[in-house]
């Protein structure tokens, strides 16, 4: 364990290192929050906000939500996931975005009546970031802190692919 977090805090030291030397002046590429309502729908997979179908709207802030959720079902097993993550955008420029996020979610898998996961409620607080792929098609991955009801905790990604409409 002392060895994973070691690693950890080495990785995201190189990473802080390579970051300042991109750094660019927030006047020069800064862009605001959407003037208007923004949604989008697509597939989204993370332990700490649910996995499935995905909503998200933007609003005319820097804050925008999403909600997730997905069911399988065969003969008498059950698997679901519902989510929720917000999001507050710390950066913008015209293809990419920056932000902190917070997720929730609850998952299911077993008989209809019986929930055999250990552990099905799931926080999570962490950053993410999203790049526009082209086509109103966006990329997006987070790294959350994940809380688990059975009192674990770990860092994990997430990821999304959402097409954006108004």
């Amino acid at each position: 364990m002392k060895r994973r977090f070691g690693f950890l805090l080495l990785a995201l030291g190189v990473c802080a290192g390579l970051a300042s030397a991109q750094v660019v002046s927030p006047d020069d590429d800064a862009v605001a929050p959407p003037r208007q309502n923004v949604f989008a729908m697509g597939l989204f997979a993370g332990p700490a906000s649910g996995v499935g179908l995905s909503f998200r709207h933007h609003l005319p802030s820097p804050l925008s939500y999403q909600i997730t959720g997905g069911i399988i079902k065969s003969d008498d097993h059950l698997s679901y996931s519902i989510g929720a993550e917000l999001q507050y955008d710390i950066k913008r420029t015209g293809v990419t975005r920056f932000y902190a996020a917070a997720g929730t979610s609850y998952f299911f898998s077993g008989k209809p009546e019986f929930n055999e996961m250990a552990a099905p409620v799931r926080l999570g607080a962490g950053i993410g970031g999203e790049i526009h792929a082209g086509s109103g098609v966006h990329v997006m991955i987070d790294l959350l802190f994940t809380y688990f009801s059975d009192g674990t905790v770990l860092p994990l990604p997430q990821i999304g692919l959402h097409y954006y409409f108004r």
